[in-house]
């Protein structure tokens, strides 16, 4: 039977996306046409912003933060708008998931977890919402001496460019825009071409919340015209971005003319570090694999695809990750019983295929999986779970994203070797360490050069920060950091003569 997604496009009454500019909806002449990844079939249409397009949506919220009032209203007032939009998010979750499931795939069975809920968007929202009255500036005293005071203040820092990957659209939408409207900036969202039916219904909701006119703009598009177009703009203060290394490359030149404020969040190859006095082997095999298989197949930058296991429980470790492999379910997203989405479009289709075979050519062992689902599935980009053991870590396998459900599973003898793999990599996103031994697991967290380690286990929250070292990005998302990384600071010198005091 050949599986089909229509049904549930006209259940959620999908309509093509338009543009949102200075408080209109707009539609344009040029639009694209999303193919669901599990069936091939059209799903829809949205309006492609043009470089006119995006200038118009980068003046309404460059006219939004100079003339309007958000930057400057009371901090009573920001809460209330985000937290009654926190409030709308959960009320309409089921939507929402629905709606992702037509752009990407995520099946709702996995719509509870952090990557792809609602619910957690919903938290970031009202954590960032409990920073607006909380973040000051200081009082310092003279330093040389002298009758003057010294005040510091944190202002917004402008027009923000938010520009979203496909894989995590709820969360990364409220990574990005939480902080930037709690501190008063304005916002131009770009959602990816991949994944933006979902993002459209949540900037509506955001209207619906009482955002002012222009504070909020959305333009739809691929990166070229409309990410180039948005990125390469003059009235663009600050660039949140998450996505490929070669954009966040493209973003650092383009924001150097203007010296534009910049975030980014490029991808990762983590690794799991687990030492063969892990507390349960099995369940870290299980942990890991899942990150690398259930719900997005692979396709997260922190997912720990890089497994470096002490040699004596390696085959134990594979023999519970290919148990898993093999009992990951697929088809249609909206069915409870499916845990695993297809890769997003033939091209990473092919791409992960062609790392599976490379990874064979340099010699790694596969255990399990390697191949292109057919049967009912042929019709969508899947790829069943893959283990590779005996690897090495200079092998292809190893030190690229391959941004699907591979595991490459690389061998080590001692606590130095597990360590001077894990930090042998161009990323520095996350990390795992699996061990019964308190002293070893913050001695090796410490030197990892990651920004975020797991001990037996993994947790991303909303107030802590995510980031990460090298060519993984630059900045945090997440917690204080995030707010304070979305304004200016500045010093206000005030001399205490007569006439002032």
């Amino acid at each position: 039977m050949t599986l089909t997604v229509q049904p549930h496009r006209e259940t959620l009454g999908l309509k093509d996306g338009r543009l949102l500019i200075g408080g209109e909806f707009r539609e344009t002449d040029e639009t694209w046409t999303h193919h669901h990844p599990a069936t091939g079939e059209v799903i829809g249409s949205f309006a492609v912003a043009s470089a006119k397009d995006v200038d118009a949506a980068v003046l309404a919220a460059r006219k939004a933060f100079d003339e309007g009032t958000w930057g400057r209203s009371k901090a009573g007032e920001r809460i209330r708008v985000l937290r009654r939009y926190s409030d709308l998010l959960r009320e309409h979750s089921d939507e929402l998931r629905g709606l992702q499931a037509l752009d990407n795939g995520v099946p709702l069975s996995f719509g509870q977890i952090y990557a792809t809920s609602v619910g957690i968007a919903a938290d970031i929202f009202d954590h960032h919402a409990g920073w607006i009255d909380k973040v000051g500036g200081q009082t310092l005293p003279p330093y040389q001496g002298g009758d003057h005071l010294a005040m510091t203040f944190r202002e917004p820092v402008g027009v923000v460019a938010a520009i979203l990957p496909w894989n995590a659209p709820f969360v990364l939408f409220a990574q990005k825009l939480a902080p930037a409207l709690a501190a008063g900036c304005t916002v131009v969202v770009k959602p990816s071409e991949y994944a933006s039916f979902c993002v459209i219904r949540m900037v509506e909701l955001l209207i619906e919340a009482g955002l002012p006119e222009g504070v909020i703009n959305l333009v739809t598009g691929p990166g070229d015209p409309t990410g180039e177009a948005l990125i390469t703009h003059p009235a663009v203060d600050k660039i949140s971005f998450t996505g490929s290394r070669a954009v966040g490359r493209r973003i650092v030149e383009a924001s150097a003319g203007t010296m534009k404020r910049v975030s980014l969040e490029l991808g990762g190859k983590s690794p799991a570090l687990v030492f063969a006095d892990a507390p349960n082997v099995g369940l870290a095999a299980m942990t890991c694999m899942g990150m690398v298989t259930m719900g997005l197949s692979g396709q997260a930058c922190v997912a720990h695809t890089r497994a470096l296991v002490q040699r004596d429980v390696q085959e134990e470790f594979v023999a519970s990750a290919s148990m898993l492999a093999g009992a990951v379910t697929f088809g249609d997203p909206f069915d409870p019983a499916v845990l695993a989405s297809p890769l997003i479009n033939s091209r990473q289709l092919d791409r992960v295929l062609g790392y599976i075979q490379r990874g064979q050519e340099d010699g790694a062992r596969l255990v399990t999986g390697g191949t292109r689902l057919e049967g009912d599935l042929a019709s969508g980009n899947f790829v069943a779970p893959t283990v590779f053991a005996d690897a090495r870590n200079d092998m292809t396998i190893a030190r690229d994203e391959i941004f699907g459900p591979v595991l490459t599973v690389v061998p080590f003898d001692d606590e130095e070797e597990a360590i001077r793999l894990a930090n042998d990599t161009e990323y520095g996103l996350g990390a795992g360490v699996y061990t019964n031994d308190v002293r070893r697991a913050f001695r090796v967290s410490k030197r990892l050069r990651v920004g975020m380690v797991g001990i037996n286990g993994f947790q991303l929250e909303p107030h802590v920060p995510f980031g990460g070292y090298k060519q993984s990005g630059l900045g945090r998302e997440g917690g204080q950091s995030a707010y304070e990384a979305y304004t200016e600071l500045k010093t206000v010198m005030m001399p205490l003569t007569d006439e002032l005091m």
